[in-house]
């Protein structure tokens, strides 16, 4: 059986690390109460995502030491998607409000 290369780890950090400003990402009118229901269950579950999120890349990265270890060769698109899943997470640990705020901006649909 082929070793993982870690895209699926490194795409469950992402989607779990971006989950966390769900409550801060413009949906419109029509999904404003859902979008509001689903920022509050978020918000409470944000500390348990990022702990997902980290360990996410961290099964990442020992799968892709288990496949160099095994003489697998390694996937070069499973390396960028990790290192990219990192950036994402790190970002999203640093400068969450920076990030909803940019995010908000540029796509609630009112461009200047």
């Amino acid at each position: 059986m082929k070793q993982g290369t870690g895209i699926s780890a490194s795409l469950a950090a992402m989607l779990s690390a971006v989950s966390t400003i769900g409550c801060c990402l413009p949906l419109g009118f029509v999904a404003a109460i859902g979008a509001a229901g689903a920022g509050a269950f978020l918000q409470t579950l944000r500390p348990w995502l990022l702990v997902i999120s980290v360990a996410s890349l961290g099964v990442g990265f020992w799968q892709q030491r288990r496949a160099r270890q095994c003489t697998v060769k390694g996937s070069v698109l499973g390396s960028v998607f990790l290192w990219i899943a990192v950036g994402v997470v790190g970002a999203m640990i640093l400068f969450p409000q920076q990030i909803a705020g940019f995010l908000a901006d540029h796509f609630s649909g009112s461009y200047k």
